[in-house]
């Protein structure tokens, strides 16, 4: 298949564009810059500005653009980097679809999303009909999915990959937990009994991959682990699989000192369930937590 990316440059977009191409598709990668190679194009999504033909010579189009959520503090300036880096790629994207003749309109949009979506769950397993939470990240979750309707009310096959986050070393969530966790200092946030939604990151590529070719699945599709965990039992984990200790308790008003509005989004519980994976038949490789650090950490060496 022919494939238009938005964010192939980023963690998760490196490696989807590696995947795709390894098993024989053709990826278009949409850069910001003046185009260098030529699997670039360029697109302004701040200006909604975006080649009717680039969109059109695509059988799929899969947008995984957006500012990192965990990598400043939610200052009021960078909540609005946060949504604006979100809206406006999602949208120049669905509105350009909307906007081809249908029989050059691509046949699907894979549009990241996120579990932030459900809020505090507490211990209420979330399938993807639950409904919307009232955090910061709920709102853009919202507000983000919609952006894509155009090109759903176009008839395109729209995917709302409403992604956990992941395992692996070299980004994710495991990144910054790395140092604290070998030096013996890995600790639970807050109170532990929380429920945390994660996928191992080889499974998030295989599971977008199958996505690919299931024309009955469209909508929200919750991309997490099939196994859920608790933050002091994903805590214990690590520490096994570092053979470190991990003992420690990170006091809530200490999150929100270091981390601002990113605090409460971590000591939420967020019990979320891979209903339409399962019900497809998604084969899990990595389902428990154990397994997925395993391969997280030596992948990582």
């Amino acid at each position: 298949m022919r494939i238009l990316m938005a964010g192939a440059s980023g963690f998760l977009g490196t490696r989807l564009s590696d995947r795709l191409a390894g098993a024989g598709h053709e990826i278009t990668r949409l850069v910001r810059r003046p185009a260098g190679k030529p699997d670039e194009k360029t697109w302004q999504p701040s200006q909604g500005q975006i080649d009717p033909a680039v969109v059109a010579a695509a059988d799929v189009v899969v947008n995984l653009s957006g500012a990192n959520v965990g990598t400043h503090r939610w200052t009021a300036h960078y909540r609005g980097v946060l949504r604006s880096s979100r809206l406006d790629t999602t949208g120049t994207l669905a509105r350009a679809i909307k906007q081809l003749p249908a029989a050059d309109r691509p046949r699907v949009m894979l549009q990241a999303s996120g579990v932030g979506r459900y809020g505090d769950t507490g211990d209420r397993p979330a399938t993807e009909e639950a409904p919307a939470g009232k955090t910061f990240l709920a709102d853009l979750c919202q507000v983000w999915e919609a952006a894509a309707r155009p090109a759903e009310d176009a008839g395109t096959r729209v995917v709302l990959l409403r992604t956990a986050p992941l395992l692996d070393a070299s980004g994710g969530m495991l990144k910054p937990l790395m140092i604290p966790f070998r030096l013996g200092a890995g600790a639970k946030l807050g109170g532990g009994r929380q429920w945390m939604a994660w996928m191992a990151l080889a499974d998030w590529l295989g599971a977008t991959e199958f996505l690919l070719d299931r024309e009955d699945i469209a909508g929200p599709v919750n991309m997490v682990s099939a196994v859920q965990c608790t933050n002091a039992a994903f805590t214990r984990a690590f520490g096994r699989a570092l053979r470190r200790p991990a003992v420690l308790t990170v006091p809530g008003f200490a999150l929100d000192l270091a981390l601002g509005g990113l605090a409460e989004e971590l000591q939420i519980s967020q019990r979320v369930v891979p209903a339409v994976l399962e019900k497809a038949g998604f084969h899990w490789s990595y389902p428990d937590i154990d397994a997925a650090l395993r391969v997280a950490l030596d992948t990582s060496h």
